[in-house]
């Protein structure tokens, strides 16, 4: 679902309207996301190409997890996104996309399901809502936003403990992790070490697929 450029410009004329027209957006991404049970949100770069590793190995988690009845959900780009959708529908499984419109980044053609949004922050609550399970993949500025923000939420007991949050990719992953304890927390205090225990960080896809296949939906009771 997209609004018209010329609908768009209509309904954002003052501060009521543009109100009116965020929540038409929240109405959208909520209808989708409320008939999506076990899904599994992904995040990575969108300049990854078929046939990198992080690609594939997207491609085949997704594909594994979806035969598993686990519903692939993305931000409907190309890159990790496309190889996410493209294995779910490959297997067989559902595969939903929360869209932005962006000049810079084309939607991927793996997607059943979709809801495109003008507002990039009404989108970021529907990625960080959607998910009984996070995967994050190597990637940019948008994969950091919402990592630190999945992170807060969960910290903020906004999403609950057991969430799984799997970091796929020692080589990417563990040099934040190894900054953020020797600087953010033992440096400066900035959040406890206990909190490191929200993260998985995993080098192969199917230690991703045993933790989500063990903890989604599991909330209390998951043992890592």
């Amino acid at each position: 679902m997209a609004l018209s450029k010329t609908k768009k410009s209509n309904l954002m004329n003052t501060n009521g309207e543009r109100l009116r027209f965020i929540n038409k957006e929240f109405k959208a991404g909520y209808k989708l996301l409320e008939t999506i049970e076990n899904g599994v949100t992904y995040f990575g770069s969108s300049r990854i190409q078929l046939g990198e590793h992080a690609y594939n190995e997207a491609r085949q988690l997704s594909a594994n997890l979806a035969k598993k009845g686990f519903t692939a959900i993305t931000g409907g780009g190309p890159g990790i996104m496309e190889a996410a959708n493209r294995g779910a529908i490959e297997a067989g499984g559902r595969s939903v996309s929360f869209n932005i419109e962006l000049a810079t980044e084309h939607s991927n053609k793996f997607t059943q399901e979709s809801v495109t949004f003008h507002h990039f922050f009404v989108r970021k609550v529907m990625l960080a809502s959607s998910g009984s399970s996070y995967v994050f993949f190597p990637g940019g500025f948008g994969t950091l936003d919402e990592f630190f923000e999945i992170s807060t939420l969960i910290k903020t007991n906004s999403l609950h403990k057991e969430v799984p949050v799997v970091l796929v990719g020692v080589g990417y992953w563990k040099p934040l992790m190894v900054w953020l304890r020797n600087i953010v927390v033992d440096r400066y205090h900035g959040f406890e070490p206990i909190d490191f225990d929200m993260w998985r960080l995993v080098d192969k896809t199917e230690e991703a697929e045993k933790i989500i296949t063990r903890c989604s939906g599991r909330m209390g009771v998951c043992k890592y």
